[in-house]
């Protein structure tokens, strides 16, 4: 027998390190059978749960033979049949346990794990409890190696002076460098974020899981979840570039006439492209209008400046020159040359930029 507190702790692990009861239960058995071998010097055995009852029963198995099979018998207690890995046991002895055995017989009685030696249930404990763990990680990696490429949810359990401590469930853990995060979000504890998972490795400890709050997919993935249009296919994500944590520029295309790439995306007064912006922790998202009008491409790429031509544009270099009003020059290049460069990331094409004043000048436009 054994108290009740043991399957409430069985409970208590499997929940807490994620994997199920029947595998603690595998695992202690398996510990069971090599704290009997360090008793009797074999894992001829066979072990039981209940419970229903709390109990643990252990049962000693045994085939019945005549005469042991090893060459010299006296060499262990008990030999073992190597063909089916049970113990053997003289008919005669076997008969002092239950009367009507014959040769052949597999007989069983059980013992008493309080009469196992201290060292043997120190070692079935420690086996146990490794086995746990190195379940836990198979069980993380397998559940996490399929998710290359995705985006989950974390939750920040600790932080340091330059990483945030996440868990990513099913008892895995890994860390996001604070420089990953918007300009002004804050790391706190308790709180949940999106992260796209880079890479998987398996280890000899737990998975070594990457994770990333400033890659370009992780806004893709925000943009599956929240828009279902997009998620179908419906409308196309046809460019993206992204400077994290700070702005996002999309170029989106619908398949069907009858939606609106824009309209869909931000939704009823921008609700769901509220939703994605406040999964980046404030970060703007800049949507435009794709075309396979390389004209209409560029100048909607340069959104929200006014374009009031574009010069040229040469397809082998994919090359432009763009001519906005002087009032929209510096919003047509952006803080640091933001817009511009987040434009030709995202269309494809390197934009030069003058404004109409030095066009009339060069006698670009009449």
């Amino acid at each position: 027998m054994i108290k009740k507190e043991f399957y409430e702790q069985v409970k208590q692990l499997a929940e807490e390190r994620c994997i199920s009861e029947e595998d603690v239960y595998e695992i202690f058995r398996k510990a069971l059978e090599n704290a009997y071998k360090r008793e009797f010097g074999n894992s001829s055995c066979r072990v039981e749960f209940k419970p229903e009852k709390f109990a643990i029963l252990i049962y000693s198995v045994r085939r019945v033979v005549e005469a042991y099979t090893e060459k010299d018998p006296e060499a262990v207690e008990e030999a073992t049949d190597e063909k089916d890995n049970i113990a053997e046991i003289l008919l005669e002895d076997a008969k002092k346990i239950k009367a009507s055995a014959k040769v052949g017989d597999i007989i069983e009685w059980q013992e008493n794990l309080k009469d196992f030696k201290r060292t043997s249930v120190l070692s079935a404990k420690s086996i146990t409890n490794q086995g746990v763990r190195t379940k836990q990680r198979e069980l993380a990696y397998d559940h996490f190696k399929p998710l290359e490429n995705e985006m989950v949810d974390a939750i920040i359990k600790n932080e340091n002076d330059r990483y945030l401590i996440l868990d990513l469930g099913f008892g895995a853990t890994t860390t996001l460098p604070k420089t990953e995060l918007a300009v002004g979000e804050v790391g706190e504890i308790g709180r949940k974020i999106s992260v796209y998972i880079r890479s998987v490795e398996q280890t000899n400890k737990d998975p070594k899981i990457s994770v990333s709050r400033s890659d370009k997919q992780l806004v893709i993935r925000l943009m599956e979840k929240y828009i279902p249009e997009i998620a179908e296919g419906i409308i196309e994500i046809k460019g993206i570039a992204r400077d994290a944590g700070d702005r996002t520029k999309i170029a989106i295309y619908s398949n069907d006439n009858n939606v609106d790439a824009i309209g869909s995306c931000v939704g009823e007064g921008g609700s769901r492209i509220r939703e994605v912006v406040n999964a980046l922790g404030g970060e703007k998202i800049d949507l435009y209008k794709w075309s396979e009008n390389p004209e209409e491409l560029i100048t909607n790429s340069l959104q929200p400046a006014n374009v009031t031509k574009v010069l040229s544009i040469d397809p082998k270099t994919k090359s432009s020159v763009v001519v906005v009003p002087d009032a929209h020059l510096s919003l047509a290049i952006g803080k640091s040359g933001q817009n511009v460069r987040l434009a030709v990331q995202s269309c494809g094409y390197k934009i030069d930029i003058i404004p109409v004043s030095v066009a009339y000048e060069r006698g670009d436009l009449i």
